[in-house]
């Protein structure tokens, strides 16, 4: 294992950092009482999960325009990728409640989430990268990323239960991410940890909100091109913003070297809106993506797909969107073994060509960049291997309804 010695930057102490996972104090191990994040109790508000699914709904007001389909795709670190299991398909036409992807894929410390709005016509979905430093610690991040994915996606959930329709408009990515990081935190379940979290709001009006706190992030392609990309939020190389859960014991540790562990907070995050169009491609991924690949690789692999599959084609005017996407953007749309959609097959590629970058030793990704800018001594070539998450949504006009 290659170490780093990092420079005290805004207020963090000297520490020794691992470059195959990111920083966290090094403190001396001690054993993790094993919690799975699927034993969330409930809410400090009581009602939050124990709503029936007989109770009356929320009913949107005007029919949406856009919908988002949406899959995800994962591999955990020093696992083998099946593109088989490790594939999650998001059916946005399923009821509320049942609308919502909470369980724990093997994707180590890497998580993901995709849950519709109430009753509404809006979508929220994101990733989370449980930060590797912590087990240094004794603790295991997988606990807080899984676990953060979860409230979010229960959250999301039960929005206008209570305040109606004018909840559902007011929920934004940043308070989704607020109200989960408040739950974990009072839930006690998660004895410590940190993570990075990007996370989208997506409505039927073509709005789309996204908060990015760290270093994952998301790209938006449209027509052949990258038509925006996020940027990493970090304190210094290989540092990035975090939410976190400090035990006492940790941060008494901490203090007594001079330093304090890295706590960021969900008003941290920065916050872009987008205007989304038809056929417009949005990949929301971890570092095991962004390290390897940069926004151009994805490109060029969601471009071969969307023009392979002719969702995107050459017209008159250039580049267009197809009639076609509406069907292949359906469960069953794409007739192949393994992948049944256009956004799970984008997913599944994506994982695949980011894996075969992290294990490639002759291709320099962006992380090796990265260190050969900083640290020229490491003299690293090659990819970085890391747990991989992504979530891709095809953005879709929907079809006019037969008169």
């Amino acid at each position: 294992m290659r170490t780093l010695q990092t420079l005290s930057i805004l207020g963090i102490s000297p520490v020794l950092q691992c470059t195959a996972c990111r920083h966290a104090p090094l403190f001396s191990h001690q054993d993790l009482r094993p919690q799975c994040p699927s034993t969330l109790p409930s809410s400090p508000n009581p009602t939050l999960f124990r709503r029936s699914l007989t109770q009356a709904r929320l009913s949107s007001s005007s029919s949406p325009t856009f919908s988002y389909r949406i899959a995800a795709s994962f591999s955990g670190k020093g696992r083998r990728f099946n593109p088989k299991t490790d594939l999650y398909s998001h059916n946005s036409d399923l009821e509320l409640l049942e609308g919502a992807f909470t369980g724990r894929p093997s994707s180590g410390q890497d998580a993901f989430f995709v849950s519709k709005i109430g009753n509404s016509s809006s979508t929220a979905f994101g990733v989370a990268d449980g930060v590797g430093g912590w087990s240094d610690s004794g603790f295991d991040s997988a606990h807080f990323s899984h676990g953060l994915c979860q409230w979010m996606a229960r959250g999301a959930e039960m929005v206008g239960v209570a305040g109606g329709e004018a909840e559902v408009k007011k929920l934004g990515p940043r308070e989704l991410l607020e109200k989960a990081y408040a739950g974990i935190v009072a839930d006690k379940v998660v004895e410590g940890g940190g993570s990075t979290a990007c996370v989208a709001v997506g409505r039927g009006d073509g709005n789309l909100t996204v908060a990015n706190l760290g270093d994952s992030g998301f790209v938006q392609l449209r027509l052949n091109a990258v038509n925006y990309y996020s940027n990493p939020q970090t304190h210094a190389f290989n540092t990035p913003y975090q939410l976190s859960i400090v035990p006492p014991r940790v941060l008494a540790l901490s203090k007594a070297f001079g330093g304090g562990p890295l706590h960021d907070l969900p008003k941290d995050a920065g916050i872009s809106t987008h205007e989304v169009r038809h056929g417009d491609v949005l990949v929301f991924a971890t570092d095991g993506v962004w390290d390897n690949l940069n926004p151009t690789d994805l490109l060029k692999i969601v471009s071969r797909q969307m023009t392979g599959f002719q969702a995107w084609v050459n017209g008159d005017k250039g580049t267009e969107v197809s009639d076609k996407i509406y069907d292949l953007a359906k469960d069953g749309g794409i007739a192949v073994q393994v992948e049944n959609s256009l956004q799970s097959t984008l997913a599944v590629n994506i994982v695949g060509e980011a894996k075969a970058a992290s294990v490639d030793h002759k291709r320099d990704g962006p992380f090796a960049k990265e260190v050969q800018r900083f640290y020229p001594h490491e003299d690293w070539h090659g990819g970085k291997v890391d747990d991989i998450c992504v979530v891709v949504a095809v953005v879709i006009h929907d079809e006019p309804a037969p008169p």
